[in-house]
C-alpha cells in the first residue's frame, strides 16, 4: 500500500505540507506558513522523513522550513529559480529538482513539469503512473508562466483553492483594465507571482504601470532565467524594466501601481495603502486570499478597499481539465475550507474523493 496525509493544507486554506510513505520511503511534499498569519504545520509524532519536495517558493509552501530539524533535518529539493527568489538559508541551498524532467530522490522516481502559478513551480509524479501527482497551486491560466498538463497517476493531490468556481481569468482581467482606466490603482500582490502577470496584462492594454523594487527584482531573476516564462515573452522580463515605473512612497498616483505585500501588512505596501485610503487618489485592489486578522480584511471589511479575484488557481473547468490529464482512482482537493469540499462531489461522481479525513491510501498498482 502507498500513503499520503494531510498533516496540512486539507479542509482549509492553510499552509501546504503532505506526506508520502511509498516503497518504505517517506517524503514531505511542501512545508509551508500562512496564508492566515502564525498558521503552521504540527509536525510532532511524523518522526524522520527521507526528503522535502518543494513545489514553488511561496511562504505556504515553504515558510516553516525552519522546522525540518523535527524531521531529522533532511535534504530539500526545489527547482532553480525557487532557489534564487528563495529567502531562507535551507531553501536557497536546496538540491535540485528538475524544472520539467526525472530523478531519483530517496530512490523514488520523480518526475516534474512546470505548473504555472510562479516562478519555477511545479508539479511532481512520485512513484510513477501507479503512484501521486502532487500539483502543489497550479494555473493553467498564466499568461506568462509556463504550465505542462501533469502525467497519468494512480493518485491526486489536487489544488482546488478555488473550489467550483467558474470565472475566468480573461473576463477578471477585463475588468480590472476598465477600472484602471477610470481611477488610479495600487495591487498589493506575491511579487514572485501574479504581480508581473498583471503588470504584462495592463501593459498589453496601453496601462502605464509601476513596480516596486521586490517586484522588479523577480522580473530581473527571470530575465536571467528565460525558462521561466513562457516561450513568446521570454524577452518580456527584461524589458518591462525599462518600460515600467519603480514605485516608491513618494510616487504619484497613476496607472497601476503593483507593490509586494499581498496583505498590506508592512513596509512598502502597508505605506502606499494608508497613504491612498487616507487621500483617495487611488484605489486600493485586492486581488487574492485575504488572511484573517490582516490589514487587507480590515480595509476591506471598511470599505476602505475592494476585493477582485486574479485567478491563479483552478477554476471548475480547470479542475475538470487536469483531473482529465491525471486520470486518478482517488484525488484529495487540496486548500479548500471543509464546508465547501462536498461541492466537488458532483463534478467528479467517478473519483474517489477525499472529503472525510485528510489521508488515504491506495494500491501499489
Amino acid at each position: 500500500m502507498k500513503r499520503l496525509a494531510a498533516l496540512s493544507g486539507w479542509g482549509m486554506k492553510g499552509p501546504a505540507c503532505f506526506l508520502l510513505e511509498m516503497d518504505g520511503r517517506r517524503l514531505l511534499l511542501d512545508l509551508g506558513e500562512g496564508p492566515d498569519a502564525g498558521r503552521r504545520p504540527s509536525l510532532g509524532g511524523i518522526g524522520k522523513v527521507d526528503a522535502i519536495l518543494i513545489s514553488h517558493g511561496h511562504p505556504d509552501h515553504v515558510g516553516a522550513l525552519d522546522l525540518a530539524p523535527e524531521i531529522g533535518d533532511p535534504p530539500v529539493y526545489a527547482t532553480e529559480a525557487v532557489r534564487a527568489l528563495a529567502g531562507e538559508d535551507r531553501l536557497r541551498q536546496a538540491q535540485d529538482l528538475p524544472f520539467g524532467g526525472t530523478t531519483r530522490i530517496a530512490g523514488l522516481d520523480v518526475e516534474t513539469g512546470p505548473a504555472g502559478h510562479a516562478p519555477g513551480a511545479v508539479w511532481m509524479r512520485i512513484g510513477g503512473a501507479s503512484g501521486l501527482l502532487y500539483s502543489g497551486d497550479y494555473s493553467a491560466e498564466s499568461a506568462l508562466f509556463p504550465v505542462v498538463p501533469p502525467l497519468p497517476a494512480a493518485a491526486l493531490v489536487c489544488d482546488a483553492s478555488y473550489g467550483d468556481a467558474e470565472e475566468p481569468l480573461d473576463r477578471q482581467a477585463a475588468a480590472l483594465v476598465a477600472l484602471a482606466r477610470a481611477r488610479a490603482l495600487l495591487l498589493p500582490a506575491p511579487p514572485a507571482g501574479r504581480a508581473l502577470e498583471m503588470a504584462l496584462a495592463f501593459q498589453r492594454a496601453g496601462v502605464p504601470v509601476s513596480l516596486c523594487p521586490a517586484t522588479r527584482a523577480v522580473a530581473q531573476a527571470m530575465a536571467e532565467r528565460p525558462a521561466t516564462a513562457v516561450a513568446e515573452l521570454r524577452d518580456w522580463p527584461a524589458q518591462v524594466l525599462e518600460t515600467a515605473g519603480t514605485l516608491t512612497a513618494r510616487s504619484p498616483a497613476a496607472g497601476v501601481m503593483i507593490v509586494a505585500g499581498a496583505q498590506a501588512e508592512r513596509g512598502l505596501s502597508a505605506a502606499l495603502a494608508q497613504r491612498f485610503v487616507a487621500s483617495g487618489e487611488a484605489d486600493v485592489v485586492f486581488t487574492g486570499h485575504v488572511a484573517a486578522g490582516s490589514a487587507a480584511e480590515r480595509l476591506v471589511a471598511g470599505g476602505q478597499a475592494t476585493l477582485r479575484r486574479w485567478n491563479v488557481h483552478p477554476t471548475r473547468e480547470g479542475l475538470r481539465v487536469l483531473v482529465a490529464a491525471v486520470r486518478p482512482s482517488v484525488m484529495l482537493p487540496a486548500f479548500l475550507p471543509k464546508a465547501r469540499l462536498a461541492g466537488l462531489k458532483a463534478l467528479f461522481p467517478e473519483l474517489r474523493l477525499v472529503t472525510e479525513a485528510p489521508d488515504f491510501a491506495w494500491q501499489a498498482g
